[in-house]
């Protein structure tokens, strides 16, 4: 189905929200004023049930359709945080307050799906049940996997769950997509390099701990390059050098790394986290020195599924007229777990020639609320055929 007269009729009220919660961000858990405001318009839609404090701070809307003997109950989810940047954008609703903004486009995601909500809930021309998901602290904080450990699935009945993600660089209102893994996994690093300090003058009575950082540093650079099959993807990134002193004539007792790793399969995540921890062993211990390791392992790799993804596709293609093969994205996304708890499917919408997400001067391009949030109409509507 193309984009539905209705949500060109919506459109500048899906903008004023949109540019609403743009004004007023709020990073990971703190989404309480976004999270009212869901709350408060999935009540004045008439969804059946609204619940709040799902993973602390998400709301879940539900809504049946004209008949329900299909049995079939599908979730879509939208992310509502911020991100902690100052806005440099210059609009005249920019970002109210300092250190915060919408720089990902989560205000958009909302905004999409309240407008969907608020079409499901009028026509509910379809046969089963919707569940709208408004997930708090997707960057970095797992909101997704929170509201999953708060029985998100179970609690609701949901058997699919789909999840979109505006994509600067995509024509406006165009999407794409991908079979199987599309995000990577996002793993943290942080290694204690340990030696001897003392003074720069006399470097023989020292364990140097910044020379022998820097060759972990350059070693851990053949992990990726000499270690992992070359047609697996892997990132390995040290990010962050810090010696226990800043004196130019002190050799540092201590020197700690902090990093990132980016894989696509769990055997790429396991030879790295496995390599890091061996090369930091034993090229402290070959200068003399010692280095201990705490690994974290983050979100997981986000795999779209099979046959939900070439659902999503077909309704895509309907409503922009085509749906391109997306890349692989070695960022992460916390939708993964919804996918290890549900099968389903993430797609992207095209943001236009705008600037990337994660940057200051990023904007969502409300130009692709229409296609958006017919996206999201037809998923229901087509899934579940009144």
């Amino acid at each position: 189905m193309p984009i539905r007269n209705r949500f060109a009729e919506l459109h500048d009220d899906i903008t004023a929200w949109r540019r609403d919660m743009h004004e007023h961000p709020e990073i990971l858990y703190d989404t309480h004023r976004t999270s009212a405001l869901v709350a408060e318009k999935l009540k004045g839609f008439g969804c059946d049930e609204v619940v709040t404090g799902i993973g602390r701070t998400g709301v879940v809307g539900v809504i049946r359709g004209k008949a329900t003997g299909s049995g079939r109950v599908i979730g879509l989810r939208a992310d509502m945080d911020a991100l902690p940047i100052h806005e440099a954008t210059g609009v005249d609703y920019a970002s109210k307050t300092p250190g915060a903004m919408h720089a990902c486009g989560h205000d958009g995601h909302t905004a999409m799906l309240l407008g969907a909500a608020q079409y499901l809930a009028e026509t509910r021309n379809f046969d089963g049940t919707a569940v709208v998901i408004f997930q708090p602290a997707e960057e970095g904080g797992a909101g997704g996997k929170a509201m999953c450990e708060d029985g998100l699935m179970e609690r609701f009945g949901i058997q699919e769950v789909y999840g979109m993600h505006n994509w600067p660089g995509l024509p406006v209102g165009s999407f794409a997509i991908r079979h199987g893994a599309f995000f990577a996994a996002t793993d943290q690093f942080e290694i204690v390099v340990t030696g001897k300090g003392g003074h720069a003058a006399k470097p023989h009575e020292t364990v140097d701990t910044t020379v022998m950082a820097a060759h972990l540093v350059t070693a851990m650079q053949t992990i990726a390059s000499r270690n992992a099959d070359p047609v697996d993807q892997m990132v390995v990134s040290v990010t962050s050098f810090q010696t226990s002193s800043n004196a130019f004539n002190v050799i540092p007792a201590s020197v700690l790394l902090k990093g990132t790793v980016r894989t696509m399969s769990t055997a790429m995540r396991d030879l790295a986290e496995a390599r890091i921890r061996a090369l930091a062993t034993h090229v402290a211990a070959g200068f003399g020195g010692g280095a201990e390791v705490s690994y974290h392992r983050g979100y997981p790799v986000m795999v779209n599924h099979e046959e939900q993804t070439e659902f999503a596709a077909s309704v895509a293609a309907g409503v922009a007229g085509d749906c391109a093969d997306a890349p692989l994205v070695m960022g992460g996304e916390d939708f993964a777990f919804m996918l290890e708890e549900r099968p389903g499917a993430y797609i992207l919408l095209g943001n236009g020639d705008t600037a990337m997400v994660h940057n200051p001067e990023y904007n969502f391009n409300d130009d692709a609320i229409p296609a958006g949030c017919s996206f999201w109409a037809g998923i229901v509507e087509e899934r579940m055929p009144a």
